[in-house]
């Protein structure tokens, strides 16, 4: 068969890679909780809002659906061993903070939910909408209030997750973000800007 020959490969969740992230949750009596998702992404621009979508039976269901609040906290490096122990680990029995030895701290704009402070970035949502639609509900959160380490910002203020060494979720498997490809607008890019921004031009020369 030639590469480009199509064959069927059934019916899934094939979307590929996605982002891995940490949803942090507590409910009105303050006890924090961390569960794995990787169901989740951007839906609108203005207001900023992110989906995260969770199976009726997890215990993070119950408690965003309690207080309406939860945290979507990006993953590091650093943290890919404790967000795959979150996923595969039970919440209402276990306090998953304390066995992957993180620090629940309170979200700011939010009442109850608590961000992980070993997190690169936590965003702050309040649930907007919950959509039925199957396996899972689909939480609409409205962005309240996002925070990032201080070693992300540069000394112009702007923000660099290219140095948050971000993980990625690809078909059952974790992934280091790598090569730089491009920016947003390359493929119409003159040459200088090219060279200013990928540090080569675009036939790969310095």
């Amino acid at each position: 068969m030639a590469k480009h020959d199509k064959i069927a490969v059934g019916v899934s969740t094939i979307l590929n890679p996605v982002p891995v992230v940490m949803i942090s949750s507590a409910g009105k009596d303050g006890r924090p909780n961390i569960m794995t998702a990787a169901w989740a992404g951007t839906v609108n621009s203005e207001p900023p809002m992110i989906s995260v979508s969770i199976r009726k039976n997890r215990y993070s269901h119950k408690l965003i659906s309690e207080t309406g609040e939860f945290v979507v906290n990006l993953v590091s490096k650093s943290l890919c061993k404790a967000c795959d122990y979150c996923g595969v680990r039970g919440g209402e029995k276990e306090d998953k903070f304390a066995s992957c030895s993180l620090t629940p701290v309170k979200a700011e704009g939010l009442e109850y939910a608590y961000a992980i402070k070993e997190a690169p970035v936590s965003i702050s949502c309040t649930v907007k909408s919950v959509t039925e639609l199957g396996s899972h509900d689909m939480f609409i959160g409205e962005i309240k209030s996002i925070t990032a380490d201080s070693y992300l910002l540069d000394d112009k203020g702007k923000l660099c997750l290219e140095n948050a060494k971000l993980v990625a979720y690809n078909h059952g498997e974790y992934y280091l973000l790598g090569e730089k490809l491009g920016f947003f607008g390359y493929s119409v890019a003159k040459e200088d800007v090219i060279k200013r921004r990928m540090g080569k031009d675009s036939k790969g020369k310095k």
